[in-house]
Formats: C-alpha cells, sequence, structure tokens
C-alpha cells in the first residue's frame, strides 16, 4: 500500500492519514500507519503529530469508527502537493 495516501481502509474501516490539529487548527499527521497485514481493533491507539504546533494526538479507535459513515470530525484536507 502506498504510504503517501491520505486515508487508509483496515478491514473495511477508514481512518484519515491528516486530522485537523484541535490545538492549533494545524495538520497533525499519523505518525506510524498500521502495516498493510495488521488488523486496526476497537481500543487501538493512532498517533497524529501536528505539523504545525508539534503537539501529539493518540485517538482512540472504538466501535463507532466502525460504522459505514465517516466518523465525526472527519476532514478532506488537500493532501502535501
Amino acid at each position: 500500500m502506498d504510504r503517501s495516501r491520505r486515508s487508509r481502509t483496515i478491514v473495511g474501516v477508514e481512518f484519515a492519514a491528516i486530522i485537523i490539529c484541535p490545538d492549533c487548527g494545524g495538520r497533525a499527521h499519523l505518525v506510524q500507519p498500521p502495516r498493510d497485514d495488521e488488523v486496526v481493533e476497537a481500543g487501538d491507539v493512532l498517533v497524529y503529530r501536528c505539523e504545525d504546533c508539534l503537539d501529539r494526538w493518540d485517538v482512540v479507535v472504538d466501535e463507532e469508527d466502525f460504522s459505514r459513515e465517516r466518523p465525526a470530525g472527519w476532514s478532506d484536507l488537500p493532501g502535501p502537493d
């Protein structure tokens, strides 16, 4: 899988490779995307780091993330040029 993509799908669950930083509004990037063969489950933690303020955000995956709809707060931020 191309690690530069803006989102990932693991076992039918799509999650953002870039989120909006809750502190400064900058772009927070997924620090270590799961391996291609890795299964993301409820309770797992996805770590994001903001490129502007450098804050770290640990996002816990929960059962709601496994719905077919995009999770609350989903962002369609443009990818890096």
